[in-house]
């Protein structure tokens, strides 16, 4: 018959028997031909590409379910179709690693300023209520300290405003609602963050904790407006480090030595095709899904649309803006850019931002928070 035993196909498709077995299982990599005494199973020669295209895919840890679908269209003679999902699944795992790089590297700098004998304190549940604060200024360290700013403007087109931001002494954010309870929505997210004004500024540990036990309090707290969600873009500040959590397109900028980086990656149906390779980001501004979310916060569960929780290093001199996509759809990051650079304060430096949005037609709601981090004598 010309095929290969279990064994045999092992040996030169580099898959395990045990491994062959499971594929079978899953109708990922059938046999041929099945004995129906002994069950031995067998193998066709031409079989093998199919093989180790899944072996290759196993070893940069894509999952089986994805392996059948890019084997699926590879059989189907769509190569570029098969390219696109591994290309899609690699953008994705990079930004995971990203982030988990960013966490790595704090819990190394946390445990490498620890006594040997002392164990990490890295407490799971976030202390303190929600306290207002007047200042304006706030230490971080005996180095740096911020000032900050934020506005929210109903646009030109839209009749109401569903943009919520707020901007105190420990946490700056913007959300952007969406559906007949918007605004509720974005204002309870917010609100669920406020308790994070009151963590002390030199937990960092504690501070990721925290953070992440807002979200899930965000997200919970917009449950009740069925059919209704937020984006949510927030930094909360300790130390020389910042935390930063997103979800949605709402966006984190950082205006850093005359540069502008944009440190979010936005959660929408066409920043996917982007990563992909679909699209390109020029044609990416004009698509008619450009606002269709992958992420949002919407009172469902999580699983596999959590926000991004990370740490970046903070410096003097940086400048951050954290706005809605009323914003970032109609000005350019060069003209952002430019304003961020020259505002001598953050109101500045956030009304002409949006005063920027009107002259471009403010078609929808426009917010921006900012911060400027300096020496704290200045």
């Amino acid at each position: 018959m010309g095929l290969l035993t279990i064994g045999a196909f092992a040996r030169v498709s580099r898959l395990s028997a045990k491994a062959l077995r499971r594929y079978d299982e899953l109708g990922l990599l059938r046999p041929v031909h099945v004995d129906p005494s002994s069950g031995y199973r067998y193998y066709a020669v031409d079989q093998l590409e199919r093989a180790r295209l899944v072996a290759w895919l196993r070893r940069i840890g894509m999952p089986l379910a994805l392996i059948g679908a890019v084997c699926d269209l590879y059989d189907a003679s769509d190569a570029a179709g098969a390219a696109r999902e591994v290309r899609a699944y690699w953008a994705r795992a990079e930004a995971d690693t990203a982030a988990r790089r960013d966490l790595a590297s704090f819990l190394l700098d946390h445990l490498s300023g620890l006594p040997a004998d002392r164990a990490p304190h890295l407490p799971a549940q976030p202390p303190g209520d929600p306290a207002e604060k007047e200042d304006t200024t706030m230490t971080t360290t005996t180095e740096l300290a911020i000032r900050y700013a934020a506005v929210t403007d109903r646009g030109m087109v839209r009749e109401s405003n569903q943009d919520a931001a707020y901007a105190g002494p420990r946490l700056l954010a913007v959300a952007d609602g969406y559906g007949a309870s918007g605004a509720e929505a974005g204002a309870a997210a917010i609100e669920a963050l406020r308790p994070l004004e009151t963590l002390p500024a030199s937990r960092a540990g504690d501070l990721l904790n925290a953070l992440e036990d807002a979200v899930t309090r965000a997200n919970e707290a917009v449950r009740g407006y069925d059919g209704s969600g937020t984006t949510l873009t927030a930094m909360v500040w300790t130390g020389s480090r910042l935390a930063l959590v997103h979800v949605g397109d709402s966006r984190a900028y950082l205006l850093r030595d005359g540069r502008l980086f944009r440190v979010t990656h936005d959660h929408t149906v066409v920043q996917a095709m982007v990563d992909e390779g679909r699209l390109t980001p020029e044609e990416a501004a004009s698509h008619p899904q450009r606002a269709l979310l992958l992420r949002a916060l919407d009172g469902a569960e999580a699983s596999g649309r959590a926000p991004e929780v990370r740490l970046q290093e903070a410096r003097a001199g940086d400048r951050y803006l954290l706005c809605s996509d009323g914003l970032s759809t109609v000005v350019r990051e060069e003209v952002i850019r430019t304003v961020l650079g020259a505002a001598p304060t953050p109101e500045d430096a956030v009304h002409h931002l949006v005063s920027r949005a009107r002259d471009e037609g403010a078609p929808d709601n426009t917010t921006c928070a900012a911060a400027f981090v300096h020496p704290p004598q200045d």
